[in-house]
């Protein structure tokens, strides 16, 4: 009744390994494990070392979680952002060229005179006014009391 796949090899010591593995024979390579443990001693023994296998494994599960659509959804959310921070950075960028080219900057009177002529100026000033308001919104949420549970 003796099934030899069943039968489980004996743990080896590591001397044994040792004799039995070539690339273990040479002195260099026995060196640079010497030194390789050395230098991770100090990270096994304050347990830190854990911490990279952690590190390791959950990367390893987001890239097994990472089917076609999470990655085509990243995507276009990477595109959105991109696309958002070009826009904006091109109208500050325009609007600075704008304001540098007047020779004196417009009185409080000629920029309420322009609000009142120039529907883009208008829908930006509203524009700026919804953010201020939903930031407020915002900041007060935050700031505000705590649910009960």
């Amino acid at each position: 009744m003796n099934d030899e796949s069943t039968t489980v090899a004996a743990p080896q010591s590591l001397e044994q390994l040792l004799k039995k593995s070539p690339e273990l024979q040479d002195q260099a390579t026995l060196d640079g494990l010497s030194d390789l443990i050395t230098k991770a001693a100090p990270i096994i023994q304050g347990r830190r070392l854990h911490n990279i296998i952690d590190l390791l494994a959950a990367t390893s599960d987001v890239i097994e979680m990472a089917d076609d659509n999470m990655v085509q959804k990243l995507m276009a959310l990477y595109e959105e952002a991109i696309g958002g921070a070009w826009a904006i950075s091109n109208a500050l960028r325009y609007a600075a060229a704008q304001a540098a080219h007047d020779e004196t900057p417009p009185t409080i009177w000629q920029s309420l005179r322009r609000l009142s002529k120039d529907e883009d100026a208008r829908r930006g000033l509203s524009m700026a006014i919804n953010l201020a308001a939903e930031l407020g919104r915002q900041a007060k949420a935050a700031n505000g009391p705590m649910p009960e549970d």
